[in-house]
């Protein structure tokens, strides 16, 4: 399978990324810094930058993509209190990287992922994106991935015509820089059940959201 994840330099792309290389995939992952020692297929890609886009489907041109996984986001209000925080560009990256990266993302790749047989777009949200479950607090990153999980929808309708299925996904609170060392799971656990989901794809689950476990995500 050609597997596409961006973000895939650290956290869970990076884990995702060395899975899906271990088990025998083909993988490409972007990053936006310095390129991987590691040996494989990597694109540097600022996602922040309009001419990101074409910068990623020059270099997969003619590439299939089976697996797209829209794994690169941004938490950048932990902590913040509502009286100091939440500066213009707090919101202004959240929802560039958090949406407006993987709306372009999928766009700039939908050619690739018409040439699979079986396309599918795994898109990484979060349950703290959850109108349902609103604790307050971190407003700019639950309302962008609020946003994120929204457009899955949108876009698994628009693209089920053209046999694009399309999922969304809560990961758990998982150890990683971001999820911080408390989180509940450890990355394994969270990469072995993301795995499972992605594999489970297809146009009948189309615009499903699920946590790592297969739970539906209220939304």
């Amino acid at each position: 399978m050609a597997i596409v994840i961006t973000g895939a330099n650290r956290g869970i792309g990076r884990g995702l990324r060395d899975l899906f290389t271990e088990r025998g995939d083909t993988v490409v992952g972007t990053t936006r810094g310095e390129m991987p020692e590691e040996a494989g297929h990597w694109v540097t890609v600022d996602l922040q930058k309009p001419e990101a886009f074409a910068h990623l489907a020059s270099e997969l041109d003619s590439v299939t993509v089976d697996l797209l996984v829209c794994n690169a986001g941004v938490y950048l209000d932990k902590g913040m209190k509502l009286a100091d925080g939440y500066a213009h560009d707090v919101w202004d990256t959240s929802f560039s990287v958090n949406v407006t990266a993987v709306f372009l993302t999928i766009q700039a790749l939908l050619p690739n992922l018409q040439m699979s047989d079986a396309p599918r777009i795994a898109i990484i949200s979060s349950a703290m994106g959850s109108t349902d479950r609103a604790p307050g607090g971190s407003y700019a990153y639950r309302a962008s991935k609020a946003a994120v999980t929204n457009l899955g929808r949108n876009l698994a309708r628009d693209l089920e015509p053209l046999g694009i299925a399309v999922g969304v996904y809560h990961p758990g609170w998982v150890q990683t820089d971001m999820g911080g060392s408390a989180a509940e799971l450890t990355l394994d656990q969270s990469l072995h059940g993301l795995a499972a989901r992605f594999d489970e794809l297809s146009l009948a689950k189309t615009g499903t959201v699920v946590s790592y476990n297969g739970e539906t995500v209220p939304f």
